[in-house]
């Protein structure tokens, strides 16, 4: 078993048009946890995101064309698995998530009890909770991954998530597109992955907008719900030939 000291640990945070948001987000954490390395990286945003990225000498990537929040994801994966980090934890370029609870997400991991840990902002019920209306499509698409996989997880949507060495190589190879949160537990479970929730507190978008639209709500309940149907189905069929 490692400690955070000699654990390699890498943040993942994926920014789209993230510039009224990045400087914040990056100086805090730099403050907060000087001790693990980070990367942005910038989903070919339309703004100054890279500008700043750029004339602030931050650690970043630059993907020449938009791939959505998956592709954004996984190629942070791919560098961890090239640069040989144990751990990755993903982190919204938003301001929404707090490296002050980077430790208890963590722990889980650093003493092998799970292999996937989800900061979870449903489990204590303290700090930004979201809208009415995305807080009732979560907790559907929850009883859609407790009835397909048998795994209850309470906040399925939270971006805010740490993986091991196991699951750094899994995802770098393989990871869900648009929308990938609640699929890519689908992929964890279906992997024999020990996925665990602890509670954290979670803020308001600082500055910017979401790209979450009401209607792009509507797609994105319909997409992960065929996406994870989709998912389970193609996994019991491997594992029936296997």
């Amino acid at each position: 078993m490692k400690n955070k000291e000699n654990a390699k640990v890498l943040i993942i945070i994926p920014a789209y048009n993230e510039s009224a948001n990045i400087e914040q987000v990056i100086n805090y954490l730099v403050s907060q946890a000087p001790e693990v390395d980070y990367i942005i990286v910038n989903d070919g945003s339309t703004d100054n995101t890279l500008k700043i990225c750029e004339e602030q000498h931050y650690h970043y990537l630059d993907l020449p064309i938009n791939l959505g929040i998956g592709g954004a994801v996984q190629a942070g994966y791919v560098y961890a698995l090239k640069n040989d980090y144990d751990i990755a934890v993903q982190m919204d370029g938003d301001g929404q998530h707090d490296i002050a609870y980077l430790d208890e997400v963590l722990k889980p991991i650093l003493s092998e009890e799970a292999d996937i840990v989800i900061g979870s902002r449903f489990l204590k019920k303290e700090g930004f909770q979201s809208s009415q209306t995305r807080r009732i499509g979560i907790k559907i698409l929850s009883m859609l991954i407790k009835l397909t996989t048998g795994k209850k997880v309470v906040d399925v949507t939270s971006g805010y998530r740490a993986v091991n060495r196991k699951f750094i190589e899994i995802y770098a190879k393989d990871y869900p597109a648009d929308y990938p949160e609640p699929e890519a537990i689908v992929t964890a479970i279906m992997h024999r992955g020990k996925v665990v929730e602890v509670p954290v507190k979670m803020k308001a978008r600082e500055g910017g907008e979401s790209s979450i639209t009401f209607r792009k709500s509507i797609y994105y309940m319909i997409k992960v719900t065929l996406a994870i149907l989709v998912c389970r189905l193609s996994y019991g069929v491997r594992r029936a030939k296997g």
